[in-house]
Order: structure tokens, then C-alpha cells, then sequence
């Protein structure tokens, strides 16, 4: 069942079929990839989300072949560290938006789910992903930490083990390793995953609106807990990378498609 609706933004596409919501991260040219003004538009869309009193559940995906395939580059390798910081902060601010929407919200991971795609995702109650799925958090490879919350809600949603080898290594996971970490609830064929989407947040918005929500509200108590702190402290070790040799000359490389030099932890 196709949803009706219309877009809001170029980015951002906002569709409403019924009581359900569908946000696409429409930047297929990048992969989806997050700047800071996909930010400000994801930010702006939540926020009249959150105000619709129709809406009883939420999907997030992306157009083409990524749900999004982490932050901008490109944008990120000329960043001082404060404006790294800042660049932390306001992705912290708009991934939290989304957390703590009333509604469940369910990421339906059609592609690369890399370092900031991944951060998205987790800020889903439910993940989905088709079988062409590709999840990873390879900051450290580009010589920095995840800034957009991926070492708090990664160790919360996962094993602590599993969350440390897959920030510390950077590999990239398939959608059936996704599943069996817990990282996915569940692994669909690719052009099945909008249609499985659709019946899992019908099957939720059929249910007593307030009571979901309530639910929802419970569930995330333990969760929640102390998080904010925590994603101060990952803000300051993020911005902390930035200016360091090993960042400039990873990220450098990555832009101009040239290898990398050994990291030298300077």
C-alpha cells in the first residue's frame, strides 16, 4: 500500500498513509549522507512530528541504495575541534528529538546503515532491514570517535562485548550478523522491507494509542537513564580527535580517494 503525502523538504520527504508517518532521508547522490543542513531540516521535521496528534507510529528510511551511510565527510575533515564539537552536539540534538518522540518509531534499514546511518537507526524503538543491509560505526578507521551517539546507544542496545568489537574494529556487519547481535529485530528481502514496515506499524497503530505510548514511555525508563550526560561525554572525546594528525590525514584521504598513511596517534 503505497502511502499518500507530499515533500517538505528536498532532504527530508515526510508522507503520512493513515495514522502512520514515513520519513525518507532523501540525499541518494550522497548515500543519504548527514550534514549539517539535513540536520537542521531532520530537526525542523520532528518537531512538526511530534506535534501531530494523528500519528501513531513512525518509519524512517532512506532513498537508493542507503538507509544513510553515515555523516559527511567531506563536510567534517575541515572542522576545528570546537566546531566539532558543536557539529556533535546539534547531530545529539536532533537524534534525541527523535528518540523522544511519543510514538514508536521503526528504522527500515534498506541499505548502508554506516557510522552516523547507524546512530539513526538506533534511535528507532524497532529496526527492520532488508537482506542487503550493511551496518558499521567506522569512525575509528577516519581517526575519530562516533559523535552522533553510537558509543552510548550502541552498548545499550547490544552486548557491551559486541558494541566494543564493532566500534573498536570498524568492520562492516551483514544484516544477518545484525540480526543475531540483536542489533535488528528481524531480516527481510529487500523488496519486501517496506511492505513488512507497513504491517508492523499498522499492527501497532491498531492498538490503544495511550496505552502504546505509555508503553513506549516504561520501556525506555532504564534506558534513557543517564544518557544525556553520557552523550556530553562522547561530544567532548569526539571533538577531542579532530585536529590530530592521524584525523586530518585519514579524513584527507577518504576525500581525495587517495590511501591512507599509517596511523602515527598524534
Amino acid at each position: 500500500m503505497p502511502p499518500k503525502g507530499k515533500a517538505l523538504q528536498n532532504t527530508i520527504v515526510f508522507e503520512k498513509s493513515g495514522h502512520i508517518g514515513i520519513l525518507t532521508i532523501n540525499r541518494p547522490e550522497a548515500l543519504n549522507a548527514i550534514n549539517s543542513d539535513l540536520l537542521d531540516k531532520l530537526f525542523e521535521q520532528i518537531t512538526v512530528i511530534a506535534a501531530d496528534k494523528e500519528l501513531r507510529c513512525l518509519i524512517m528510511t532512506g532513498s537508493g541504495k542507503a538507509f544513510v551511510a553515515g555523516a559527511d565527510i567531506g563536510e567534517m575533515s575541515g572542522l576545528s575541534r570546537e566546531q566539532s564539537y558543536q557539529f556533535g552536539i546539534k547531530g545529539h540534538k536532533t537524534f534525541c528529538a527523535i528518540e523522544a518522540l511519543d510514538i514508536p518509531v521503526i528504522a527500515a534499514v534498506n541499505g548502508y546503515a554506516l557510522g552516523g546511518g547507524c546512530e539513526l537507526a538506533l534511535c528507532a524503538d524497532i529496526r527492520i532491514a532488508s537482506e542487503r543491509a550493511k551496518f558499521a560505526q567506522p569512525e575509528v578507521s577516519l581517526g575519530i570517535t562516533p559523535g552522533f551517539g553510537g558509543t552510548q546507544r550502541l552498548v545499550r542496545t547490544i552486548s557491551q562485548a559486541n558494541a566494543m568489537e564493532m566500534i573498536m574494529t570498524g568492520r562492516t556487519y551483514s544484516a544477518q550478523e545484525a540480526f543475531e547481535m540483536g542489533l535488528v529485530s528481524r531480516v527481510v528481502p529487500g523488496d519486501a522491507l517496506m511492505d513488512e514496515a507497513m504491517k508492523l506499524a499498522s499492527a501497532i497503530a491498531a492498538n490503544a494509542p495511550v496505552a502504546v505510548r505509555a508503553s513506549k514511555k516504561a520501556m525506555r525508563i532504564k534506558y534513557d537513564r543517564f544518557l544525556h550526560a553520557d552523550l556530553e561525554a562522547e561530544a567532548r572525546l569526539f571533538s577531542s580527535c579532530f585536529e590530530t594528525e592521524d584525523q586530518r590525514m585519514a579524513m584527507g584521504a577518504f576525500v581525495s580517494k587517495s590511501p591512507k598513511s599509517e596511523f602515527i596517534g598524534k
